[in-house]
């Protein structure tokens, strides 16, 4: 009887192994030699403007750009960062200042679709969470 009632975890998935972001970030998947890691915007209540904050890896031995796109139509924008070989750029750090997103028109709350791309890879288009100054630690990142 106790064999019938308990093999239940048995069949279900293992949490631990369903991956996630644990933060307030999102990790980008499949976007070429660089591994982007917690994106995130910081935008005031109106949303014109963000600041996108993050953390590039390049775990390669070579110098990489990681292109950015975000926008629509006429008011579509290009960014590009740079990154050294084996070296990580945080943007929005005491080090780094995050990069400035003119017109995301994404208020608060919402998610900003952004193309991330690197190397020969395809990129992907991935949903970037905008968040507001009323956290301490995101205050300062505001544009």
């Amino acid at each position: 009887m106790a064999l019938g009632t308990s093999g239940c975890a048995m069949l279900s998935t293992q949490a631990t192994m369903i991956p996630y972001s644990p933060s307030d970030g999102v990790n980008i998947p499949d976007s070429g030699p660089l591994q982007v890691r917690n994106v995130l915007v910081v935008s005031d209540e109106e949303g014109v403007d963000g600041n996108l904050v993050a953390a590039i890896v390049n775990g390669t031995s070579e110098a990489h750009t990681l292109n950015i796109e975000y926008g629509e139509g006429s008011s579509k924008s290009a960014e590009k960062i740079r990154v050294p070989a084996n070296t990580t750029v945080s943007l929005g750090t005491a080090e780094t200042d995050p990069l400035l997103l003119e017109g995301i028109d994404t208020k608060p709350g919402a998610n900003l679709p952004m193309f991330f791309q690197s190397g020969d890879s395809d990129g992907i288009l991935f949903d970037v969470p905008v968040l507001d100054g009323s956290l301490d630690y995101y205050g300062d990142l505001l544009p």
